[in-house]
């Protein structure tokens, strides 16, 4: 059986009712178990996977790996925290490999995330490194697919 967060995630638009129903539930303990994981902060919020292009939405979106020394006390969460609070960001990860966040950024031109890069997150004390990567394309967000902008009623040929 599906669960309330695998359903709301899936589709956050549904009624509580319509949640009731699929889980075989009351639609007052689900609701009450909506608010509770509201209050707390397993459902962080409720958004919309919406295609910038179509939307007329020419923003520039990118990818920041920062590399950071790590705090005593802290390790990389103070300093990531600090990164997090920033508007243009959108996004903010703790990674393995070879940097340590990677900061997802939007802003109305490149020299406007460039901008963000070298006065405010560069300059920033435990900050070592950083590398920016631009996105091209979008073919797959939130898990849903980009439309295609050529379509077919052809089925694809493979090996």
């Amino acid at each position: 059986m599906e669960s309330l967060l695998e359903l709301l995630q899936q589709n956050a638009r549904l009624t509580v009712g319509e949640l009731a129903d699929r889980l075989g539930q009351d639609e007052a303990e689900v609701s009450r178990r909506v608010a509770e994981l509201e209050r707390e902060r397993v459902i962080l919020g409720y958004h919309g996977v919406i295609d910038r292009d179509k939307a007329g939405n020419h923003n520039v979106a990118a990818l920041i790996e920062v590399k950071l020394t790590p705090e005593r006390e802290g390790g990389f969460d103070r300093l990531a925290e600090r990164i997090a609070k920033f508007d243009q960001v959108s996004s903010c990860y703790l990674m393995s490999g070879g940097y340590d966040l990677a900061v997802f950024v939007e802003g109305e031109d490149l020299r406007e995330v460039a901008r963000f890069v070298t006065e405010k997150l560069s300059t920033l004390d435990g900050v070592l490194s950083t590398a920016t990567h631009f996105q091209l394309k979008v073919y797959k967000q939130s898990g849903f697919l980009a439309a295609s902008e050529v379509e077919t009623d052809r089925l694809a040929v493979t090996p």
